[in-house]
This record gives C-alpha cells, structure tokens and sequence, in this order.
C-alpha cells in the first residue's frame, strides 16, 4: 500500500509482476494469493517486493502466509 494519493499504479504493477510469475495467482477484490512451493516463492515475494519498494518513498506490505492449498475453493453460498 504506498503512502500516497496515486497509490493505484504501483499496486498494479505488482500484480503484473505477480501474474508474470510460475505460481498460480488468484484475485479478488480484497486480496491476491500466491500459490506455490514455499522455498520458490518466498525468494520470489522478497525480490518482487524489494523491486517495489525501491520506486516508492512510503509503503506498507501486508502479508498473511497459510500453510494450505486453497487455490480450489469454490463459495457454497
């Protein structure tokens, strides 16, 4: 989440960044999961998140690791 009024375009491109990737990624309007090998993507966060918090003078990241796949749920409601 970078610090500023213009805090879409850096989001989207770290979603880009995401999609472009070997993990499968899932969206909503309230998150993107990552899905993959735990030794894979954690490298892979670290360097894309490095990446942009070099372009931006304030960001927050927040990030919930869960030791599950849950790239298959489907809502029953």
């Amino acid at each position: 989440m970078p610090l500023n009024a213009d805090y879409e375009p850096p989001i989207q491109e770290f979603i880009k960044d995401l999609r472009a990737s070997e993990f499968t990624i899932l969206e909503n309007p309230l998150s993107t999961q990552v899905y993959g090998d735990f030794d894979k993507v954690m490298p892979f966060l670290t360097d894309a998140l490095r990446a942009s918090f070099q372009n931006l003078d304030g960001v927050i990241a927040n990030m919930k690791i869960v030791k599950s796949d849950r790239s298959d749920y489907v809502p029953n409601f």
